[in-house]
């Protein structure tokens, strides 16, 4: 008897599931009511994945509000498959409390459900549960005739020819899967040490010393790191915030009346960065009025012609000029509608003339500086990616005060309505991002700058960065961080640019990043071995897709005809897999290209009879 067809995801996470969501929302239209077997590998639970699983710490929280959260299309989305409406966190937390909907959740979660607000920052396992809900969901929606089979191990291996079924292996099992099609859904990487991590963990161990490289701050083990002992941390982003939390609050700390009281067994963070400073803190107010007309500058049109262009794209040149007058038209509508005020031309005349100029010319600087009167009002993006550039401070302990006000001013701004340009720019970001990713691997530069800006901690994350600074918990080194290894005394040692001739010596130094999502340094079988069977990757590392369906290229730029990947590690990254409601998320136009590409390919291939091999 002729087995089914089959098709494999791996990758039970947040992009898994919405591939899943939306192979379910288009099977009817596409593939009819005909057999399939629907294959999921993970070893970690299907919804959340490893990042989103349900065992983690009750103090790590998600970054987004709860309001700002959904893994569901509607009409904002740019997809040719049909919009399935679906609650967002916050409304999915109604409907439990209503009983209209019962999680697969614990008691202690069940209790954060009842009291989740649209404007609270969940914890990451009250996520996992929605995760789990919505993978759920669309399992339940499949056509009778698709079988799911859940696989809660490892994948190892894909392999077999471009014309016949594709081989997986997996970590506990003798026989591989047989699929038609495989789509790699992996999520964030585990690498290999790179030449530079190698070197570190070298010269610990030889030193006995401790160095924990870039991971998922979850599963890095922190119990090396001593009570008192100093520890260099390098990165200042999220991972950043969850190493603090996990360190301090996770080890018996706690905070009273806006100050921390140590527990004793928090050691000491130096915490350094490129540019010397955190994530801009979430915006902490809604939006009112009127929306910036976007895209404005930077919309398809604009996308279709750079792809039009034959050679390289040089981010510089070729795109952040469009990026920069898109993200400052964003600005100034907003300050031009909602505080005209503090502006000296007509709206119209300034848009009229804005948008004829140049970007980065002197004629766009000029008219700025005529309507803007404030230079504090004007978008400087050069200031906001590198605020500590040029600024020097002659102690250590001047810098720690600097950096606090600067904290605080952050915090203050971004919580207040007055400065609602800044939720302009916010939308404009959101807006070319969507177009970003049409583009392909534009280097990592810009993914940076948008997390940075974008993406960074909920406001109170950084009330309590304050906190711990005070209680000298945290130290703040400064921007242009570099580590040295002394191998005659056998210690870390930490400078920056920012305090000239001051060092910090550790035994121990974290890396607060997640690894870089490079193939060529992956720890993962399953893509080392993608990588040396032939498919194409780019010099930053990222495995290269067609953009119009996510199918995996080979060095000869040929889309795979079986295999199709989503997430990170593609030329393709989206900044997300669940995305703010009405907003159109990229993610999910490419769930939605690559469910419906696999349908149609695994129709066509039942009408032909089915190919084996």
């Amino acid at each position: 008897m002729t087995p089914a067809p089959g098709i494999v995801v791996i990758g039970g996470g947040p992009r898994g599931t919405g591939v899943i969501e939306r192979i379910a929302a288009n099977a009817a239209e596409l593939y009819g009511d005909g057999p399939l077997d629907l294959h999921v590998v993970d070893p970690h639970p299907a919804g959340g994945g490893r990042i989103w699983r349900p065992d983690q710490s009750p103090l790590l929280w998600m970054n987004s509000m709860a309001e700002d959260v959904t893994m569901f299309t509607d009409e904002t989305v740019e997809l040719a498959g049909p919009v399935v409406a679906g609650p967002a966190l916050d409304a999915w937390a109604e409907d439990v409390r209503a009983g209209r909907i019962t999680p697969d959740a614990d008691p202690a979660v069940l209790a954060e459900i009842h009291g989740l607000a649209g404007a609270d920052f969940p914890t990451r396992r009250l996520q996992s549960a929605y995760l789990r809900w919505t993978y759920e969901r669309a399992l339940a929606a499949l056509p009778p005739g698709i079988t799911v089979h859940e696989h809660r191990t490892t994948a190892l291996t894909v392999t077999g020819p471009r014309g016949g079924r594709q081989r997986v292996r997996l970590q506990d099992r003798p026989e591989p899967l047989l699929a038609d099609l495989v789509v790699l859904t992996v999520g964030h990487l585990d690498a290999e040490q790179e030449p530079e991590q190698k070197g570190l963990a070298d010269f610990a161990r030889r030193h006995a010393l401790v160095h924990l490289p870039p991971d998922f701050t979850a599963d890095s083990d922190l119990d090396a790191l001593r009570p008192g002992e100093p520890v260099i941390v390098r990165g200042f982003g999220l991972a950043f915030v969850d190493l603090m939390v996990l360190l301090t609050e996770g080890r018996g700390g706690r905070y009273e009346n806006g100050e921390y009281l140590p527990s004793g067994r928090e050691p000491v963070l130096y915490v350094g960065s490129r540019r010397g400073v955190p994530y801009h803190a979430k915006i902490g107010y809604p939006w009112t009025g009127e929306r910036p007309p976007l895209p404005q500058h930077l919309g398809p049109e604009w996308t279709e012609e750079l792809l039009s262009r034959t050679g390289p794209l040089d981010f510089r040149r070729d795109i952040w000029p469009a990026v920069a007058k898109e993200l400052g038209h964003a600005h100034y509508h907003r300050l031009f509608t909602a505080h005209p005020e503090r502006t000296a031309l007509a709206h119209e005349v300034f848009a009229e003339k804005y948008a004829a100029a140049d970007p980065g010319s002197p004629e766009l600087a000029g008219l700025i500086a005529e309507a803007v009167p404030d230079p504090a009002d004007r978008l400087d993006l050069d200031a906001l990616d590198r605020p500590l550039d040029g600024v020097r401070h002659d102690s250590p302990e001047a810098l720690q005060e600097a950096l606090r006000s600067y904290i605080s001013a952050d915090l203050a701004r971004r919580h207040d309505p007055e400065h609602s340009e800044d939720l302009a720019v916010f939308l404009g970001l959101l807006s070319v991002y969507a177009q970003l990713v049409r583009l392909g691997d534009i280097g990592s530069w810009w993914h940076g700058f948008f997390s940075y800006l974008a993406s960074g901690p909920p406001g109170p994350r950084l009330q309590q960065l304050l906190a711990l600074s005070r209680a000298g918990v945290v130290r703040f080194l400064g921007a242009g961080l570099t580590v040295e290894t002394d191998e005659d005394q056998g210690l870390f040692r930490a400078r920056s640019a920012t305090v000239p001739g001051a060092h910090t010596e550790a035994r121990v130094l974290v890396e607060a990043r997640l690894p870089d999502p490079s193939l060529r340094h992956t720890a993962s079988p399953l893509l080392r071995a993608l990588r040396d069977g032939g498919a194409a990757v780019t010099d930053d590392g990222l495995l290269a897709v067609d953009p119009a369906d996510s199918r995996v290229l080979d060095d000869e730029g040929r889309p795979h005809p079986r295999r199709l990947a989503l997430g990170p590690f593609t030329t393709a990254r989206a900044g997300g897999a669940f995305t703010r409601p009405r907003t159109g998320g990229p993610a999910f136009r490419q769930n939605d290209a690559a469910a419906r590409a696999a349908l149609t390919f695994l129709r066509d291939l039942s009408c032909r009879g089915r190919l084996a091999s």
